[in-house]
This record gives C-alpha cells, structure tokens and sequence, in this order.
C-alpha cells in the first residue's frame, strides 16, 4: 500500500515531499520488511530485535522546544531548549528533500484511552521496525476509524539523517525537536525508538492540562474492587515491573492522564527494561516477548536465544509490546480514582526505607522534587547509578513549569481522598557498591500490603531525618530492613548519609521559591 507523503502537516511548510509511503501495514508485513531490509534479527522466541549503537538511551541534551507561537510564551524554558523557528524551518527543509527520496512507513493511530482526550497521531519512520514499535506502543485505530483518521501531531523519524550542529544550531548529529505551532515532531540521529515515545508523551503533557487533566509519568492498575493504584517514578524505578501483578488488572505501564472521571492510559502497549528478566521473577513481562514484540540491543546467542543477563551493548536493554499480551490487561485502559498513589524511588546512597507512608505536604514535596537515581544505560553516558531529582518523576517530558503539575496533583489527592506512599526499589543496608538492592518479592509484598489496606493499624515509626511515617511492621518482610539505619553495619555512616542526603533535596527545593510553607514543611528537617 502507498499514499502521498504530502499531508497536511508537511503543507504548512509548503515543500511539497511526493515520496513512497508503506501505510498502515501488519505485524508480519512490518517484521518481513525489516528482515529484507536488514534492520534486526528475528529472536528465537519470534520477538523481533534491533541494535541501537552508538545511541542506546535518549538523548536528552539533543531534544529542543521549538520557540514560537503559544508555546514561546507557555513553555519552561531553562529545563527545555528552545528552537528558533528560523533554524526548525531550515532543517525542516533538508529532513524533507532527504525524506522524498525514500520510501516511509507510516502510523495512523492515537495516544489517549479516553476518545474525549485522545490525540490523534502520524509517525513516519524511515526504518520498518521503528514503524512496528510505534504500531505495538501507541493505540491502533479500529478499521473504521482509519478511514476518518486525521493526525494532530505528526512525528517524523529519520534516523539515518544527522544533524550537522554547525549548521543546523544542534548539539549534536542527534536532534529530538518538538513544534507546538506546527504540530510536528522531528528525530534524527538516533535508532533509539524510545525518543518516538517520549516525544508523544512531551506533546500530551503540554496540550492536556489546558483541558484539566493532569498528565503523569505512572503506571497504574485496578484490583478486583475496582481500586486504583499509580506508580510514579523515572526509568529503572520499577513501574513497569510492579504494575506488572498477575492479581491485579494492567491498565498501563508508563504513561496516564487523570481527568474529573478518572485516570486513562496513553498508550496501547509497554515498554519495558529487560536487563535480568527471568520468568521466575517478572513471569507476565518475559511471557509477553513473543512473535510482533520489539527488543532492543539484547544479546542473542548462537541459537538466537535472547540473554537477559547480558549487558555488553548496555544497561538498557527493552521490550515493546502491544499491552494485550498481557493476560490480565484491561483494554480499553481506563480506571477510576486512584486509592493509592505511590511513588517509586531507586535510592543508591542506602538511606530511604523500604517503605513509608507520606502526608499531603510532603506528598507534594517529593512530587516536586522527583528524587531517585539515574540507572546506567537509560541516557547516553551514564555507567553507573547517579543521584537525581526530576520533578513531577518526568522533568524531561514537563514543557510547562512543575508547579502546573504538581498543583493538579494536589487538588486532585485531597478531592479523591487518596494516600501516598514512598516506595525505595534501591539500595538497602548500604549505599551502591556497599549495600544490596532490596529483593524484588519484598517490594512486591510491599506493594501489595498497601493495595490491601494491610498497613493501615499497623505501628508506625517517625524517621528523625525525613519525618514521614515507618511502618514498624509489614506482613511476611523482614523488620529489620525496614528501618534503614537497622540495616546498616555501620550507624554513624548512615546518619552521615542521611544528613547528606537530606542536604542534598534541600539544596534541590531551592529552586521553588514560589511554593508554599506548608509544602516547604513536607521537607527533610535539617
């Protein structure tokens, strides 16, 4: 199948780009041209698999906002690098003349559960896997709608065509560059199909709280009663990991919105860390890597076995998937108001406990502030785990300042009456290198602890540093990891990291001088 690329996105740019276009097509059409054309391996459990090298994280530091319109005056600049619109046009141009000259494949479909806040959307990729990523990440239209689809963003992928910075006033060779005006996206430089994702996911967080929804870096699922649970937190946290519960339903892995009705997926389907997956451990995610699934930069053996365990490309390794292959899916992903909000942090400094229970102000503080730890491979450059604070867990993808987020957050837990929690998925009994990760079944008992309002008369302990609440006891986890200090050999280098750590979110909060006392008191007592 083919269709003139020259739509109405690229003819508000008035360049005329009459290339071929493969629109629309099958899982297997999408894998066999990515075969012939030699984009990747078919893995021995039929998921499809491609190398990302040299890039296999986003780029953050290549991923600008164009300056223009609306925007120039809406957007957070200082966090987002702004784009002159000159400078967008003039490579707008190249992108087109070298995208004319090629055969694309394009993706018609939505991002948003909720018809009333769905964006309709266009990926055109230069490469057919890259195609097949977007068709298994976003939600796929029905037949019917096909015919009355009509794109408000249009993502355009060229990873073969680099940047020159001199020229071109990027960074690099790579560019991520987003125009609000024109509704449109361009990616260059770069195999790494996550930046197709988080692109879409940086435009829904910019058009979505003019409609009174908070857009929000989670995943999330619903019990049997119909309880709803989010789970913020960055890359590596472990959002994928535990909204993954074979007792609880999946209504999404990553990315929601939270409207006056309730909460509602983004996507159709997961995207998933596979560095160490074990069906022992994660059994609905590895079940999940089959025929139509997505990896990237795996190790596949003699035998095109995949080898979770092997890191040599990188850290990073991932899945993409179609959220249907998760057995107990709900599709369409849309929930209720959430019960329990929790967020996810991967603490490599040793301090933070397993496990605590927060009070609204310090609720919206560590909202604000987003703490955890950058893991290797999840950006270009980072080895090992690197203390960070994102706000709102997805500064990256916030163009609007964070208290526009954070404010929606806050209205919206004492309206629902929901209860936050902060969950530590990192280090225990030692900072990284000393310390050991908290094992993955105490965190699942945990979580599920919470979900089950068993925690609810348990007792509780105020941590000195921090003041939210411990609880003393959490059926079937060992009581003295809860306590972190209690974990630790040595007790004076943990009061010596605590008082550093909390410095630390201090020095961070700094930079919120138009938030309030009451929040500012949610914050660590130093």
């Amino acid at each position: 199948m083919s269709y003139d690329l020259h739509d109405e996105a690229l003819q508000e740019f008035r360049v005329a780009v009459p290339g071929h276009a493969i629109r629309n097509v099958s899982v297997p059409q999408l894998i066999e041209l990515a075969i012939a054309h030699r984009e990747g391996q078919l893995a021995a459990n039929g998921a499809f698999n491609a190398i990302t090298a040299p890039r296999t994280g986003r780029s953050p530091k290549d991923k600008f906002i164009v300056r223009s319109g609306e925007a120039a005056q809406l957007v957070h600049w200082g966090p987002n690098a702004p784009f002159e619109p000159q400078h967008f046009d003039a490579l707008f141009s190249r992108v087109a003349e070298y995208v004319r000259q090629r055969t694309m494949y394009v993706f018609d479909g939505y991002c948003g559960a909720d018809p009333r806040y769905r964006l309709p959307i266009r990926v055109k990729t230069e490469l057919a896997w890259h195609n097949l990523f977007a068709h298994q990440l976003f939600i796929r239209p029905s037949r019917e709608e096909l015919r009355t689809h009509r794109p408000s963003f249009t993502v355009i992928a060229v990873p073969a065509f680099r940047a020159r910075p001199e020229r071109d006033h990027t960074n690099s060779e790579a560019f991520i560059i987003i125009n609000y005006e024109r509704r449109i996206v361009l990616i260059g430089g770069t195999r790494y199909a996550g930046e197709i994702k988080k692109s879409v996911f940086t435009v829904m967080n910019y058009l979505l709280p003019r409609q009174g929804v908070l857009p929000m870096h989670c995943s999330a699922n619903e019990g049997k009663r119909g309880d709803v649970a989010l789970f913020f937190g960055l890359s590596g946290t472990g959002k994928t990991t535990l909204s993954a519960d074979p007792e609880r339903r999946l209504i999404g892995d990553d990315e929601h919105g939270w409207s006056d009705d309730g909460i509602f997926n983004f996507e159709g389907g997961c995207y998933a860390k596979v560095i160490g997956l074990t069906r022992e451990k994660e059994p609905q995610i590895y079940d999940a890597i089959r025929f139509g699934a997505v990896l990237e930069n795996v190790v596949l053996d003699d035998e095109r076995n995949p080898d979770y365990s092997d890191n040599f490309i990188t850290e990073n390794t991932r899945c993409a998937y179609p959220i249907d292959y998760i057995e107990n899916a709900k599709i369409p992903g849309v929930g209720g108001h959430p019960n329990h909000v929790i967020f996810l942090t991967a603490d490599a400094t040793g301090v933070l406990p397993p496990v605590a229970k927060l009070n609204e102000a310090q609720a919206m503080y560590h909202f604000l502030s987003g703490y955890t730890s950058k893991l290797a491979g999840t950006e270009t450059g980072v080895k090992e785990p690197q203390p960070v604070f994102s706000s709102c867990f997805g500064a990256p993808f916030l163009p609007l300042p964070p208290k526009v987020y954070a404010e929606m957050l806050g209205e919206r837990l004492r309206k629902h009456n929901a209860q936050c929690w902060l969950v530590n998925t990192g280090w225990i009994g030692g900072a990284y290198g000393v310390g050991r990760r908290i094992d993955l079944p105490y965190t699942r008992t945990i979580i599920h602890a919470i979900l089950d309002n068993k925690l609810d008369d348990v007792p509780y302990t105020e941590d000195p540093m921090f003041g939210f609440a411990i609880p003393a006891v959490v059926p079937d986890v060992p009581a003295d990891i809860l306590i972190p200090r209690n974990s630790w050999p040595d007790k004076t280098a943990y009061d010596e990291a605590a008082r550093k750590l909390a410095q630390t979110f201090k020095t961070n909060f700094e930079r919120f001088s138009d938030i309030g006392a009451e929040i500012m008191g949610g914050g660590p007592r130093i």
